[in-house]
């Protein structure tokens, strides 16, 4: 595929991380480091157009050799930009070219280093730049020895100087060059200290005039620091951009992640075990004071509309009921769950029996005269049955107080005092007793939650016995048994 910088939006990115082939990537890669040689050339160019002004700060004699090497590097990547695009199939291939690919960035970007003049600046982010895009579109091994390689390079090149080691470098110096010829490897503070100290060492001297000297030594500085800033900002500045956008993608991946998990695809409630947890947590947080309802509900003779209309028309019936269901308690603090194939799970936090049973029978009204159009033009009806039950407060403590005195049992039957060595050594490691308590503190909302569903699942089946679009409560069942 053609490969763009328009390309770099949100969308098209993620499509970069997360669906492209090799090959796209890496001419993408390609693609970003080309337009950083085209900037590199452009301040050739500005540089060549106004030599007249800086040739006393740039050695010409080397500028032209470099702007051709630019030059020769920025055609062979446009080459490879397209190049890397038409082979797709050879995978083998394609890993040596990347190989190539970052290989020659390494040899350019040291080379521009150490002959621009070296500035921390350029450096360090041409090196973190580097090393982050080539995590994104190519293999990782080779993008991490690629940047412990620019590493060395650079040091390699600092320390060059310290061995009689004279690398080439664009940085004349005014004033001084006659007298020293190892500033290559000097940080640009010291460079400027050198200069200074000289140019005081001529102006006492009385052989040039010190006005003279100060104004060729700001438009060295001035001219350099502009070079250095332009060589560096651009892509400080992109790299940010793309390693926002690539934080943003794995936050939005995350939430689609968490979507998938929680929600049921079809009905875009949430599924059984994520509807099973908040109401775990729910029962956890439920006070002294407050009821805790649930009702079951069941569509009813829900086989016979697969086998009559088909199973698209089921599908289509779930989500117009899941549909219903949210529209009718979007009110309330309710939990609605898919819980089976055509069965729902409707969580009511602090909700006493009497309002259950009132928003139950809404709802079963609500699904009985609800008409639903198919893409046949059918018209298809559907009814449902519910089994309630509530907890109320008096019970749920009643069943927390029964918990906490299982814990306190556990905790009596461990808290036996021995002096043994084997007991002291046994003190320095993980206590079963406290697993077990926490065993049973984390059981505890599992077993109330399997109690409220069972006591409305029995209710469910007596409303389906009962000849179906029922509401039943297991709370008036237990009461007649009783």
């Amino acid at each position: 595929m053609a490969i763009s910088i328009y390309q770099l939006g949100y969308k098209k990115l993620s499509q970069i991380i997360f669906e492209w082939q090799i090959a796209d990537r890496t001419s993408l890669l390609a693609l970003f480091i080309f337009i950083e040689v085209a900037l590199h050339w452009l301040w050739f160019l500005v540089v060549w157009l106004c030599r007249d002004t800086v040739e006393p700060y740039v050695d010409m004699h080397l500028f032209y050799p470099l702007w051709l090497g630019v030059t020769i590097t920025g055609v062979l990547l446009w080459w490879m930009i397209g190049y890397l695009s038409r082979i797709k199939s050879n995978y083998k291939l394609l890993l040596r070219w990347q190989l190539t690919l970052v290989l020659l960035y390494t040899v350019y970007i040291t080379s521009i280093i150490i002959m621009v003049g070296y500035s921390s600046l350029v450096a360090g982010v041409s090196l973190i730049s580097g090393a982050i895009l080539g995590m994104m579109l190519i293999k990782r091994r080779y993008a991490w020895r690629i940047f412990l390689l620019q590493i060395f390079l650079v040091l390699l090149a600092i320390i060059s100087p310290y061995f009689g080691i004279s690398l080439p470098n664009l940085r004349q110096m005014p004033v001084i060059s006659p007298l020293i010829d190892i500033y290559n490897y000097l940080t640009y503070n010291e460079i400027m200290t050198i200069e200074n100290a000289i140019a005081a060492f001529i102006f006492t001297k009385e052989t040039l005039d010190w006005d003279d000297i100060s104004e060729l030594q700001r438009s060295s500085t001035f001219f350099w620091r502009s070079t250095h800033v332009y060589l560096a900002l651009p892509k400080a500045l992109f790299t940010v951009y793309i390693f926002r956008k690539l934080l943003y993608i794995l936050d939005e991946s995350r939430k689609e992640i968490l979507e998938h998990a929680h929600k049921d695809e079809l009905t875009t409630l949430d599924n059984r075990r994520y509807g099973l947890t908040q109401m775990q947590q729910t029962l956890a947080d439920a006070t002294a004071t407050q009821d805790y309802s649930v009702i079951l509900l069941d569509l009813d003779l829900f086989k016979e509309i697969n086998d009559s209309y088909g199973h698209n028309v089921g599908d289509q019936v779930l989500r117009e009921v899941a549909q219903v269901l949210i529209d009718s308690l979007a009110t309330t603090d309710a939990i609605i769950s898919r819980y089976g194939g055509e069965e729902f799970l409707i969580v009511l936090p602090n909700t006493a029996h009497a309002e259950t049973l009132s928003i139950a029978e809404q709802l079963r009204v609500r699904i009985a005269e609800h008409v639903i159009q198919t893409e046949d033009k059918d018209s298809v009806k559907v009814t449902a049955s519910l089994g309630i039950y509530t907890l109320t407060a008096d019970e749920l403590t009643v069943i927390k107080d029964r918990h906490f005195l299982k814990e306190r049992a556990l905790l009596s039957s461990q808290a036996k005092p021995t002096r043994t060595r084997a007991a002291v050594f046994s003190q320095n490691k993980p206590s079963g007793s406290a697993n077990a308590l926490s065993d049973i503190q984390q059981q505890l909302p599992k077993d109330i939650c399997q109690h409220l569903i069972s006591s409305a699942d029995k209710a469910l089946y007596e409303a389906k016995d009962r000849g179906r679009n029922e509401v039943v409560s297991a709370n008036d069942l237990l009461a007649v048994e009783a």
